[in-house]
This record gives C-alpha cells, sequence and structure tokens, in this order.
C-alpha cells in the first residue's frame, strides 16, 4: 500500500536523526521537502539518493494534488521540513490530512522538535501547556500576547531574532516584571543557549545584546506559577 511518511529531521544537531527516518527516506520512491535546498545537506550526509520536490507554505495547496497523486499511482512518499516535525509551524497539515481523506496511509516517524525540546528543558511546568506557534506580525498580535498573559499554563512562542526584543517588551506589558520565561536559542547546535528568569531582569538583560542570532523559542509560565 502507497504511504504517506511524515519524518522529523534534526533542529540543528544532524547526529539526532534516527535510524528509522534513514531507513524510511532509503525506501521511499520520492521526498517532499519544504527547501529542497537545505534537505540535500542532510540527505548527502546520510547518502540519501531518492527524487526531491519542494513542498512549502508557498506552493501547499498546488502541490497536495501531486502528492495525492504520486500516492494514488502507488509511490510511497516521504514529507520533511528544513527542521523538526512537518506540519508543526512547518508544511504538511494539508498533505496529511488530505491523505487520510483519500484513504491512503499515514506514517509518522517520530523526532526532535523545538517545542519539546524547550519546553522539558525550560524547568517551567509542562503537564499542560499551549503551543502558540509564530504569533502574528501586526493584527491579532497584541490579542494573543494578552490571552498568553492571562493563561493559567504553560505557553510557548516561536520567535525571529529581529523580533524577540518586541515580544519581550509585550510579554513584560501584558505580564509584568515577576512572570517566569525561557528562552531557548539555537536548540541542540553549537551556540545553544537556554535563558531562564523573571520577566523584569530577563528583558533588560535581552536588550543590552548588540546581536541577535538564530531560531528562538519562548516558554512562559502560567500567571499563577511562583518559585517562592
Amino acid at each position: 500500500m502507497a504511504t504517506l511518511y511524515i519524518v522529523a529531521t534534526p533542529i540543528g544537531n544532524l547526529s539526532d536523526f534516527s535510524s528509522r527516518a534513514i531507513e524510511i527516506l532509503n525506501s521511499v520512491d520520492q521526498i517532499a521537502c519544504e527547501d529542497t535546498r537545505t534537505s540535500l545537506v542532510l540527505l548527502r550526509h546520510y547518502g540519501i539518493e531518492k527524487p526531491l520536490f519542494s513542498f512549502h507554505q508557498h506552493n501547499e495547496h498546488q502541490k497536495v494534488d501531486h502528492l495525492i497523486h504520486l500516492l494514488e499511482s502507488g509511490q510511497s512518499i516521504a514529507i520533511i521540513s528544513d527542521a523538526g516535525m512537518p506540519g508543526i509551524s512547518d508544511p504538511g497539515f494539508l498533505a496529511v490530512r488530505a491523505a487520510h481523506q483519500h484513504g491512503h496511509r499515514v506514517i509518522p516517524v517520530p523526532g526532535p522538535d523545538a517545542l519539546t525540546t524547550a519546553l522539558a528543558a525550560s524547568g517551567l511546568p509542562c503537564d499542560r501547556f499551549t503551543f502558540e506557534g509564530f504569533l502574528p506580525p501586526k493584527k491579532g498580535r497584541q490579542t494573543r500576547v494578552k490571552n498568553i498573559s492571562d493563561s493559567e499554563i504553560t505557553s510557548v512562542v516561536y520567535e525571529s531574532p529581529h523580533k524577540i526584543i518586541k515580544l519581550l517588551e509585550q510579554l513584560n506589558q501584558f505580564c509584568g516584571n515577576d512572570r517566569w520565561v525561557c528562552i531557548a536559542r539555537e536548540l541542540t547546535k553549537k551556540f545553544e543557549e537556554i535563558d531562564r528568569g523573571l520577566l523584569g531582569d530577563i528583558l533588560p538583560a535581552w536588550k543590552s545584546r548588540k546581536t541577535i542570532k538564530g531560531e528562538i523559542v519562548v516558554v512562559v509560565a502560567g500567571k499563577e506559577y511562583s518559585e517562592d
């Protein structure tokens, strides 16, 4: 039976790629990649040579029909993103939904993702949490930040380096100085950083930095959380 495999890829350290993921990618007929250039670095590192086609946020709607056509022709397809699990703030949801709707088998191949990695490393409550992904750049952003500030459970946000100060300032505006946060930057990479503390301490420290680079995950404790 033709199968759609959802394969998680390393979020930084290539050694985190599982042997099962390598086996699956070597077995499929084609691989759908968020960015074929980025994926080639990983695939060549492990000697994986398969036909690739792009499947990213700008062509996902158009490429779903192509992907389903391949499955219906009997080909098994793997979908990978640049890093982490496809569908989690990355393309993949539409493909998986369509595969289910057309009666094809869907098999996940789990691996590292920035969301749970940052959450586990934060030292903040992770029995219940809300994943916000990337906040909207303008419309609705302030409302989402206020919802985070009002939440009684931990929230997790993805943010870009050039917007991290704005996010911290908005969180500080609604949460105040005494809210616990953890900023996880460049997870599993050479310059990995996990900075944890109260917003009142974290914000000025990050504002004083000359440059901020890398991929960032922000974990925000619920409003009732305290370490007193």
